[in-house]
């Protein structure tokens, strides 16, 4: 959708509060006004609003990356992702109703990540390229079947990462569409066509209660009859000689099963939309198949699915000539940061052959994002098996975004296309 404002008309401290809303990430034009604003003018910018907690905002590349390689400095407990007061007053009382990698900090973020860092070696990934290709062969197949026209969004981008995933976790087909319902709700759940109800909270709460159900319900399993799958792993694990937590536990499997697809979706939806809004890249690309490496990569930069992550301050520690104060929370704005005019040339500009490109999409030091050789992967698989077949591709509708502060995408994205 298209926010009916001028981020030039906006004050700098509305531009810092437009990171509140997920309507804010349905426009990316809108989005890039205002981040580009606060790059320029003020890029440790500090946000207050009576229904949050106040933070910074860092919009500016070596900041996020500062931040980044000062994880004792910087601390994801207990703020990972921003939420209202009233989502913090419940995590103060009751902790985090799930515990990933996402909330844990060294040492128990290094411990808990060890668990199942092995099954994301290049030497392990590679026994998946056979399925990889495969899986590329049938959205191809799927987008022949739909006859010039589809929705490539939610018939394939979400499909795919999604059988990748939910294979190397060792679920059924059959509740992959519970699976990506549960996924989009989780978050989407502020977008009136994801969200499950009309307090967002409430509604957040129902879906987590679901994804814990299942996978309790696979652990029991895993444990009775471990396979060679990811989910025996987190089943049984062993940190530091005791048994994962259930939190812990619980929260391996969500990141997997959503993490694990939904942000690679978002890529390559927003990849696709990217070569067709610029002609000349998918031309190029097509032409010479072997800047796929450099293209893929651009496409992440380009969308960013991990829109943020919090930090909280443990010292008084200089951004900038700003002292954030020990206590206080940054918001690593990554969409921003990868815009960065001083990392990248030209950085408004799509190119596939884009290098060096040191964007920040993953994460960067210890909190890296564990999947992303794997999401490199699958979006060559895919984008190597339809674009030499592509003849012509356009949109056949408007893309539509999803209204999400924190993992947020296309939703939609119709096309019309010729296949060779």
């Amino acid at each position: 959708m298209a926010i009916d404002v001028d981020p030039n008309s906006l004050t700098i401290e509305q531009c810092g509060q437009a990171f509140l809303s997920g309507e804010t990430f349905t426009d990316e034009d809108f989005f890039h006004g205002v981040t580009t604003r606060l790059r320029n003018e003020a890029p440790v910018q500090w946000v207050e609003h009576p229904d949050f907690n106040p933070f910074y905002v860092l919009t500016k590349h070596a900041d996020v990356l500062d931040v980044e390689l000062h994880h004792n400095e910087f601390l994801n407990a207990p703020r990972a992702i921003l939420g209202d007061k009233r989502a913090d007053a419940e995590r103060e009382m009751q902790g985090h109703l799930v515990k990933s990698l996402v909330q844990m900090d060294d040492p128990e973020h290094r411990d808990h990540r060890n668990l199942t860092s092995e099954w994301f070696l290049p030497k392990n990934l590679a026994k998946l390229d056979a399925r990889l290709a495969e899986l590329a062969d049938r959205s191809v197949q799927q987008m022949i079947d739909g006859n010039g026209e589809i929705d490539f969004a939610s018939q394939v981008a979400m499909q795919y990462p999604l059988y990748v995933i939910l294979a190397i976790l060792g679920l059924p087909e059959s509740d992959y569409p519970r699976m990506l319902k549960l996924t989009q709700e989780l978050f989407g759940a502020d977008d009136p066509d994801f969200q499950r109800d009309e307090d967002a909270y409430a509604g957040l709460l129902q879906t987590v209660a679901d994804f814990v159900n299942y996978f309790d319900g696979i652990t029991a399993d895993r444990k009775a009859n471990p396979t060679a799958d990811l989910s025996s792993v987190i089943a049984n694990g062993i940190i530091n000689g005791e048994p994962i937590g259930h939190k812990e536990q619980l929260g391996y499997y969500i990141i997997a099963a959503t993490a694990g697809h939904d942000t690679t979706s978002n890529s390559m939806s927003g990849g696709l939309l990217a070569l067709i809004q610029h002609p000349e890249q998918l031309a190029r690309l097509q032409a010479d198949p072997s800047l796929m490496a450099t293209a893929v990569d651009e496409m992440i930069r380009w969308t960013s699915p991990v829109k943020h992550f919090m930090r909280t301050a443990t010292v008084d520690y200089d951004i900038r000539g700003t002292t954030v104060k020990a206590g206080q929370d940054v918001l690593l704005s990554y969409w921003a940061a990868n815009r960065d005019e001083e990392v990248f040339a030209d950085p408004f500009t799509f190119d596939v052959g884009r290098t060096p490109n040191k964007h920040l999409a993953f994460g960067f030091g210890v909190h890296y994002c564990l999947g992303a050789m794997l999401a490199r992967m699958e979006m060559k698989a895919l984008f190597g098996a339809l674009l030499p077949r592509l003849e012509h591709v356009e949109l056949a509708g408007e893309p539509t975004l999803v209204r999400s502060t924190f993992v947020s995408g296309l939703k939609t994205l119709p096309i019309r296309y010729e296949l060779a």
